[in-house]
């Protein structure tokens, strides 16, 4: 028997859901055939590589029998090292987040033993160990396992390789003879068979046959990028390396949504794929995608099936996959058709670990790259404007503009340089900010996709009060803060969608409690007030003005003077071709 949904599976309420936030849409082939298996009670032998989601396909099981009502312990998981024993219990916790009173100890050398005695007395009804630190824990009969239900060998291959033969048997013996015994392993040596024969009754086997996982046309490489500041690291790779389609994966359908929404609010053609749209919806974004007419299409793996556009350039992976199989599906979605194509991949924190497993087991080369800095993207994005320039000269057929710039130049009296460096500003909008690199992509953040937007631009008091805009910005105030739920998102969708001007040209934006700030280039700014001033923003609505001198934040608190609702419409100038200013 095998599951396709996790539904499928008598499962407790509080399992589901953290499965559901975890952000599983259907279970990894080893978990479709090991979950059933276990959950009838019965022995198993697991055989599957690290990274294609084992420890889930035993943990839904171990967490479903345990009593919460009773403090014995009544799992327990060896693991060969440390670091697979904190990476396990990381995961059962994150199972068990919805399951009140079930509490799952990790056991392992290197950590004080005190802390684990203080834990274990009070009661821990799973524990993740190392064989080592176990078989310590039974001498001092602070571990004792007369009430263990499952017993779970995790890597036994690894652990026999180890020395830890003579250790799992005493653990083992220790355990009841009625106990559920269940092994996972990459490989199958007779060392594992005869273990298996020794302590395990009318077994199983749940074997995944490993697949080719290398995907040869495709550069590997991988950021260490704070998830809060991802965003704006996947931007920044986007305009340097400027790719014709890209795919964006991440693990949960509500992420998708966030980062569409994000994405578009700074101006890049996206759309979202995810398992809650329908058939049509999903062919109407998929139809767009294949066209052109949408550039970055942000998806979960299930949603991603099934998707064969061989111009795909670049795959981001914002998070890490739980199964290896599906860094390949993924990656797989470039260089197709003889193409070569690029994956970029963001990790932070324990999720090297996964990463090194995904290494290991594709036998990937994936080269590690610094983010790009303001600099670089602004070069890029001045290069490619340049070739665009080249390109048109090539081609000929330019006698109108000829003749409409030497009459500008007769005219106004200027020098030709000096109106090819004012075109060039118009149309790239002025240099963005040089930013704190090391802080924003090296430090942890916390919060969704776009957070990074908000810190950035909350400096301190007195630094940002002292500042003006930015050369070629005018500051303007709005009447709506963090007090309304307003958020940057917002600001720069209420003003990207009403005036015409990209998410790129709005400069940047301090939210406070009551009302925010933000800069617009100043040939747009009077329009961008009389186009905002009697709008709405998330149903509030919005009184807008010029700040004047210097636009220091702390000044000018008088009450904003209001002005009627109805509004002339305004279309900002934008070039020809949006990829410039995307």
């Amino acid at each position: 028997m095998t599951i396709e949904r996790f539904e499928e599976l008598n499962l407790s309420e509080e399992t589901l859901k953290a499965i559901q936030e975890m952000g599983f849409e259907e279970p990894s082939p080893i978990q479709s055939l090991a979950i059933p298996m276990l959950m009838q009670g019965r022995d198993v032998i697991g055989q599957a590589q690290t990274g294609t989601g084992k420890t889930v396909a035993f943990g839904i099981p171990v967490l479903e029998q345990v009593d919460p009502a009773s403090r014995d312990i009544q799992a327990i998981v060896l693991c060969p090292t440390r670091e697979l024993a904190i990476q396990v219990a990381e995961e059962l916790n994150t199972l068990a987040k919805f399951r009140k009173g079930i509490t799952v100890l990790p056991v392992y050398g290197g950590q004080p033993i005190d802390r684990q005695i203080r834990v274990l007395r009070q009661g821990a009804q799973v524990i993740i160990g190392t064989p080592g630190r176990v078989m310590d824990h039974m001498d001092r009969g602070t571990i004792k396992l007369d009430k263990i239900r499952v017993a779970v060998l995790d890597e036994a291959d690894e652990m026999l390789d180890m020395g830890f033969r003579e250790d799992i048997e005493k653990i083992l013996q220790a355990a009841p003879t009625n106990r559920q015994t269940v092994l996972f392993s990459a490989t199958m040596p007779p060392e594992i068979l005869r273990l298996a024969d020794t302590y395990q009754t009318d077994r199983l086997l749940a074997k995944v046959s490993q697949k080719v996982l290398t995907v040869p046309n495709v550069e590997q490489f991988f950021y260490e990028v704070p998830r809060g500041s991802r965003l704006e690291a996947m931007c920044r790779i986007i305009d340097v390396f400027n790719p014709k389609l890209s795919i964006v994966f991440s693990n949960t359908k509500r992420s998708v949504d966030q980062i569409v929404e994000h994405l578009q609010a700074r101006g890049y053609m996206s759309e979202g794929l995810h398992g809650d749209m329908n058939q049509v919806q999903r062919d109407r974004v998929m139809g767009k995608f294949r066209s052109g007419n949408v550039e970055i299409l942000v998806a979960t793996d299930v949603a991603a099936r099934g998707i064969d556009v061989d111009d795909v350039e670049a795959v981001f992976n914002f998070d890490i996959p739980s199964d290896v199989e599906y860094y390949v599906h993924r990656i797989g979605r470039t260089g197709r058709a003889g193409r070569t194509g690029r994956a970029f991949t963001f990790a932070s924190g324990r999720e090297f670990y996964k990463l090194r497993d995904i290494q290991r087991f594709t036998k990937a080369k994936m080269v590690q790259r610094s983010v790009p800095s303001v600099g670089d993207v602004e070069q890029a994005k001045t290069e490619k404007f340049l070739s665009g320039i080249r390109e048109s000269m090539v081609q000929g057929g330019l006698e109108n503009q000829v003749r409409v710039v030497e009459h500008f130049l007769e005219n106004e009296q200027v020098s030709s340089l000096d109106m090819a460096a004012a075109m060039l500003k118009m149309l790239m909008g002025p240099p963005r900010e040089e930013q704190n690199d090391a802080l924003l992509f090296n430090e942890q953040s916390r919060g969704r996709p776009g957070d990074r937007d908000r810190d950035r631009d909350r400096p301190s008091g007195p630094r940002f009060r002292e500042s003006g805009p930015q050369q070629g910005m005018t500051r303007l105030m709005l009447n709506v803060g963090r007090n309304q739920q307003v958020e940057v998102r917002d600001v720069v969708g209420a003003i990207a969608g009403e005036t015409g001007l990209s998410g790129r040209q709005i400069g940047k934006i301090v939210m406070q409690d009551n009302r925010c700030f933000v800069e617009v280039p100043t040939e747009f700014a009077k329009d961008v007030v009389r186009v905002m001033d009697g709008n709405q923003i998330r149903g509030q609505r919005v009184e807008a003005k010029e700040v004047s001198d210097g636009g220091r934040a702390d000044d000018d608190q008088r009450p904003m003077r209001k002005r009627p609702a109805t509004v002339r419409p305004f279309r900002a100038k934008r070039p020809n071709s949006q990829s410039w200013d995307r």
